[in-house]
């Protein structure tokens, strides 16, 4: 967007899809920039660069992929 304001974007969803933004930064200082999130992610508002946000995110994403879904055992009704 500009030298202090930088968008995130989510590669899987199309152009013009809503679900491509994650989220607006915005520069605060020269050590702390503002992230507004577009998504409900349980990420800090506060981050000392973009770059930094951009890692917070990358790391998330990774945590949630990380782990494969509980297999439920399919158990046969109890016989009565």
């Amino acid at each position: 967007m500009s030298e202090t304001e930088w968008v995130i974007h989510d590669l899987h969803f199309a152009d013009g899809d809503h679900r491509r933004a994650v989220c607006c930064i915005s520069t605060v200082t020269d050590t702390e920039v503002e992230v507004l999130w577009m998504r409900d992610l349980p990420l800090p508002l506060r981050h000392a660069s973009a770059y930094d946000v951009l890692h917070e995110v990358e790391r998330f994403q990774e945590a949630r992929r990380a782990t494969r879904p509980i297999p439920i055992p399919r158990l046969p009704p109890p016989a009565h």
